[in-house]
């Protein structure tokens, strides 16, 4: 006896589609697509490294600067400077007040005039309005005027 089997297979029929390969760049530079705005992209940073090498040169500068004001000739040097000046304006304001006159002619001067750097400075006492006008006039020509009533500064 001879027994014979059969077995029968369903597979389901696929089909396949296929396309071409199409090789395409990522990068606007090489692609096209947006290079517009790459371009302007790549502008950008590279105007604001230069920008950056300016201002960090410029702080470095200032820096500097700072550190050459700050040695201790430097601050000597201005220390000296604000008293010279403060004793000048001392001398000046005791003139125009008269608290130091000339003790042989009893007699205080009305008016002065000194330079300073360039700049002059005038004053005068009228005694008949009890008011002293200072008038500086710097370099450039241009004038500072103030008037105080001498009566008004008795502490």
């Amino acid at each position: 006896m001879v027994l014979v089997c059969a077995f029968y297979i369903n597979l389901p029929i696929t089909s396949t589609l296929a396309s071409e390969l199409v090789q395409s760049f990522g990068n606007p530079a090489f692609s096209g697509n947006g290079y517009s705005n790459h371009v302007l992209s790549v502008d950008q940073l590279q105007e604001q490294r230069k920008q950056k090498k300016i201002d960090d040169a410029k702080s470095a500068a200032a820096a500097a600067e700072r550190a050459a004001k700050n040695t201790t000739i430097n601050k000597f040097i201005a220390n000296v400077e604000s008293r010279i000046y403060a004793n000048l304006s001392k001398q000046l304001v005791d003139n125009m007040f008269g608290t130091s006159c000339d003790s042989s002619t009893t007699t205080c001067p009305t008016s002065g005039t000194s330079t300073v750097e360039g700049a002059t400075i005038y004053w005068v006492k009228d005694t008949t309005t009890e008011i002293i006008t200072l008038t500086i006039t710097d370099e450039n020509g241009n004038v500072t005027s103030m008037s105080v009533p001498i009566g008004d500064f008795v502490f």
